[in-house]
């Protein structure tokens, strides 16, 4: 099996497993409590510390995208280390899935709303039906916008920024995997952050929207900065 299409598969396969949440919501559930997020993240620290630096994480496939990976495994953290589950993670019926990054270095518990991968599961099953994704034209790198409009859409689906609350659009690569595209998110941390765009570092910039927010840019593709400092999709 080909790299790109075995990606696609794990990639579809988790969001199948990972969208299926409770249909019923509370509206508490659905809402990013910081508290919650600090109880975690307490609970994480003192698993590692007795666990001998071992981490409460799920096992996943090696090549599955950096922020989906290192989900929190809450059977091993509670009851020990919490008395309940946060009540807007996946696991407690919410639509927040944990997970945590930089797992070498300093372990730090973040979350992505799982109501994205529903709207790409919705998607990719669109596209399946269509027997491929009807490309559009090239946005530089292996990255292409979609022709909704031959999958059946009136308008184009969007999905809302976790971290300005604007509506991003929907890509895919080659390969036929689809991602949130973070571009203008990018492009708007830098500018009210006052990040000299020639300065960041040129492989992978997306850590500039996790590291002052409990988000991670999930589904997204990667992007670097060129020689004429824009911001703009990997091109690897």
């Amino acid at each position: 099996m080909k790299k790109g299409v075995r990606t696609a598969s794990i990639f579809l396969v988790f969001l199948l497993q990972g969208c299926m949440y409770p249909s019923q919501q509370k509206s508490e559930n659905e809402i990013p409590y910081e508290d919650q997020i600090q109880n975690v993240q307490e609970a994480v620290d003192r698993f590692q510390e007795d666990s001998g630096g071992l981490l409460p994480i799920k096992t996943l496939e090696e090549d599955t995208p950096i922020y989906q990976k290192y989900l929190i495994d809450f059977s091993k953290i509670k009851p020990r280390y919490m008395d309940q589950l946060p009540g807007n993670a996946y696991e407690n019926g919410g639509v927040f899935q944990y997970l945590l990054l930089d797992v070498e270095e300093d372990p730090t518990v973040h979350i992505f709303d799982l109501r994205i991968a529903e709207e790409i599961r919705s998607l990719q099953i669109k596209i399946q039906a269509n027997r491929g994704i009807p490309f559009e034209s090239s946005l530089g790198g292996k990255y292409y916008s979609i022709n909704f409009e031959k999958l059946g859409y009136k308008e184009d689906p969007k999905v809302l920024s976790p971290f300005t609350n604007k509506e991003l659009p929907i890509i895919a690569d080659g390969d036929g995997t689809i991602y949130v595209d973070y571009l203008t998110d990018l492009y708007q941390f830098a500018q009210e952050n006052e990040l000299p765009i020639d300065s960041m570092e040129s492989d992978d910039i997306r850590e500039i929207l996790h590291e002052e927010s409990s988000f991670v840019p999930a589904y997204s593709p990667e992007y670097e900065v060129n020689e004429e400092n824009e911001i703009t999709y990997s091109s690897s």
